[in-house]
């Protein structure tokens, strides 16, 4: 059975088959498609489903930081609409790729819609499961299909088959895999085949301790903390970096769990994730002033170490957080 919808804004066709999805731009992109490289189509798996994409996207539409810079990284700016994403994740004036920022267009700080990237008449939106796709906001790629907008879904944020849990790899497979699949789906792979070597070098030159420091991951909440379980990136920036993550033994990704778990597992470090308008400062306070946690081997040490949100998603600056917080948990364990 085939179904065929039209997007007037972005004048797509998309043929949804059992396989996947099949994005065929019309117009001067599908001239484009037809005379272009023998490369195409291209089918990737993402999150477990089999993705066609007839050519290489020419006006993608990218939502939050992390998933934006893996575009940049990977050097298509110049295929993007732009993107969607707040200011208060991380600063963007001060990465490798800030070039590529200044390329293309912020298209809102607030959150992503329908709405928005018809008016960009996208043929691809990459975002993710909490990472912009809802169902409750009726944005997800099944509602961008029928708009005849193709779409990739974030790795990191793939749905595991148990109800809205998260996670199906490690998260630095997540990094490499996605950057495999896009650098595919833009015809540069040879450039995502270096960023991954390049990645995986970092990482492995990162010296490992003799002894690990217990590490929680804050990212907000005051009756129950918001953290990282096993299938989010910080678990993998805490190994990585030396350190074992307090919450690994979670089947999820970013998830909620109880105060009384974090003060039974006495993490020694605490890694605030700085982002919102509760800023780093302000969780630190509330932290060092909650009764519960006093005893705390982190709080009571005052061993508190802060890192961006966009350090702590999958995202291209996922090899250098390890890298930081390897450096100060040296401290730890040399004290």
């Amino acid at each position: 059975m085939r179904t065929k919808a039209v997007a007037p804004a972005a004048l797509l066709t998309l043929t949804l088959t059992a396989c996947g999805a099949e994005i065929a731009p019309a117009g001067d992109a599908a001239i484009e498609a037809a005379a272009g490289p023998a490369h195409y189509p291209v089918t990737v798996d993402n999150c477990g489903t089999k993705v066609t994409y007839r050519q290489k996207p020419a006006r993608a539409v990218s939502n939050d930081v992390g998933i934006t810079e893996l575009l940049l990284a990977l050097g298509v700016a110049d295929r993007m609409a732009g993107y969607v994403m707040p200011d208060d994740k991380g600063r963007v004036d001060q990465v490798a790729w800030k070039d590529g920022y200044q390329q293309t267009k912020w298209l809102s700080k607030q959150q992503i819609t329908k709405e928005i990237v018809l008016e960009a008449r996208a043929d691809l939106v990459f975002a993710g499961w909490h990472y912009g796709f809802s169902e409750a906001d009726g944005f997800t790629p099944q509602a961008l299909a029928g708009l005849g907008i193709g779409s990739y879904v974030l790795t990191e944020s793939c749905r595991s088959g148990k109800g809205q849990e998260r996670g199906v790899m490690s998260p630095l497979d997540a990094l490499y895999t996605d950057l495999a699949n896009l650098g595919e789906i833009f015809g540069v792979r040879d450039r995502a085949d270096r960023l991954i070597d390049g990645f995986r070098a970092q990482v492995a030159a990162v010296p490992q301790p003799g002894r690990r420091p217990r590490v929680f991951l804050y990212d907000s909440g005051e009756d129950k903390p918001y953290t990282s379980g096993r299938f989010a990136a910080p678990e993998e920036i805490i190994t990585k970096a030396g350190g074992t993550n307090v919450m690994g033994d979670v089947a999820d990704s970013w998830t909620t769990v109880g105060w009384e778990s974090v003060v039974q597992r006495d993490p020694e470090v605490i890694v605030i994730n700085n982002y919102g308008a509760t800023d780093a400062g302000a969780k630190a306070r509330f932290l060092k002033s909650f009764p519960p946690l006093a005893g705390v081997s982190a709080v009571r040490n005052d061993r508190i170490f802060v890192l961006d949100c966009v350090d702590l998603v999958e995202s291209p600056r996922s090899p250098a957080a390890i890298t930081a917080l390897a450096a100060y948990l040296r401290g730890v364990t040399a004290g």
